[in-house]
């Protein structure tokens, strides 16, 4: 039960002591489809699809557009939907569309809007017989404690 945290902990902590590959500045803008290997930050603006191994989304980032990625870490704005071992969206930060995550951590002041599919890999599906309730059981009524002396 408490394997797969370890092992999402110690991920989080590998990813984020590695170094930043690529930085995209917070005065540009790019157009098109974007993939990257390593660590790219992005401070600047995405109009487009963008596949890649681990992501960071700064305050100042937007991208209008999909992603597919290892890791996902968003402090910033994202219309577009997500596909991401280990996402976490941080406080403040603007999330638009379907996020399906191995791992979803979503702190306190973060927004999102859309569908949300997070499962580990070992949760088992949820039973479907299940039967509803009947309306008109009999219910026992305690003894009064006046009775009881």
């Amino acid at each position: 039960m408490f394997g797969k945290n370890v092992d999402v902990e110690q991920e989080m902590k590998k990813v984020e002591s590695e170094a930043i590959s690529s930085i995209i500045d917070k005065s540009m803008t790019i157009k098109g489809e974007m993939s990257f290997k390593g660590k790219t930050r992005i401070d600047g603006t995405i109009n487009g699809n963008i596949e890649g191994e681990h992501l960071i989304l700064s305050e100042s980032g937007k991208i209008f557009g999909d992603i597919k990625v290892s890791s996902f870490n968003c402090y910033g704005s994202l219309e577009g939907n997500v596909k991401a071992a280990m996402l976490t969206a941080r406080k403040n930060c603007s999330i638009q569309g379907k996020l399906e995550a191995g791992s979803l951590t979503v702190e306190p002041g973060a927004s999102i809007q859309g569908e949300i599919k997070a499962a580990a890999k070992d949760m088992k599906p949820v039973e479907k017989d299940i039967k509803p309730v009947e309306k008109d059981i009999p219910v026992a009524v305690a003894p009064k404690l006046s009775a009881l002396k």
